[in-house]
């Protein structure tokens, strides 16, 4: 014969096992196999080193062009007073990876680095200007920051790359319920595609450069913890408790009733 407590323990395993592996639901950026990241289907990072982070400029970019001619011309002009009104929202580069400028016309600056970019640019004004100097900058780079942290969000970048600490910081560091030693990292890679990596923020002996540092358009995932998906799934802290209550409740009437 079973006792009340033997009854709400059996309740409880049920409805624990009941519930099937929590991540299943909750968890982002799973494996086609249903596997929580961190199982060891993730891509291994690219070896990079400092200094050779460099972003391309991609379709949907927002640039920058600044046009510095022949001292004797004049200093310094922007390709408004070429003619295209500049927003602070610079050129867009349309979905050919093209902009048009003032004079030139369409120039082709997707695929290329802002160096390289600018390069392409003055070569094609020197049919008309001295001497001209183009200066490109890429005005949308950020980085998005998402899950177990206080401040989830974009970044917005005004360099070329920027730290997993950087970012987190940017964030407000991760909350309580976060999974430290599985930060999860997504890169687009013009070449490979989408690129997975983890981080484990708690092991500085296996920390490495190349996982640690973030590109333009990087996605940062930060896992909860086991807990936290409970509670999630559980709808609150005390839906579980106030279920067993209720499944109980009748048994002990019964046995009441019965003394």
């Amino acid at each position: 014969m079973f006792n009340i407590k033997s009854i709400i323990l059996v309740t409880m395993l049920l409805m624990l096992t009941g519930c099937g592996p929590l991540n299943t639901e909750y968890q982002l950026l799973q494996t086609e196999e249903g596997e929580a990241i961190g199982g060891g289907n993730i891509n291994e990072e690219i070896a990079v080193a400092k200094g050779s982070i460099e972003y391309v400029i991609l379709p949907q970019d927002r640039l920058s062009v600044l046009l510095y001619r022949d001292p004797e011309q004049s200093s310094e002009v922007s390709s408004s007073e070429l003619g295209q009104d500049m927003s602070e929202k610079g050129i867009l580069v349309d979905s050919k990876g093209v902009v048009t400028l003032p004079l030139i016309g369409k120039v082709k600056v997707s695929g290329l680095n802002q160096t390289q970019a600018a390069d392409t640019i003055a070569r094609r004004y020197s049919k008309y200007l001295n001497t001209p100097s183009i200066y490109v900058e890429v005005l949308n780079k950020r980085i998005f920051v998402l899950g177990e942290v206080k401040n989830p969000g974009v970044i917005e970048l005004d360099k070329e790359k920027m730290s997993l600490f950087e970012a987190l910081a940017h964030a407000g560091d991760v909350t309580d319920s976060a999974v430290r030693e599985n930060i999860i990292i997504v890169s687009n890679h013009t070449k490979r595609g989408l690129q997975m990596r983890s981080v484990d923020l708690t092991n500085f002996k296996n920390m490495k450069y190349a996982s640690l540092m973030l590109r333009p358009n990087d996605i940062v995932y930060v896992q909860p913890d086991g807990w936290k998906e409970f509670k999630v799934k559980s709808s609150n802290f005390t839906a579980p408790f106030e279920t067993v209550t209720k499944i109980a409740a009748p048994f002990v009437t019964l046995k009441y009733l019965g003394d």
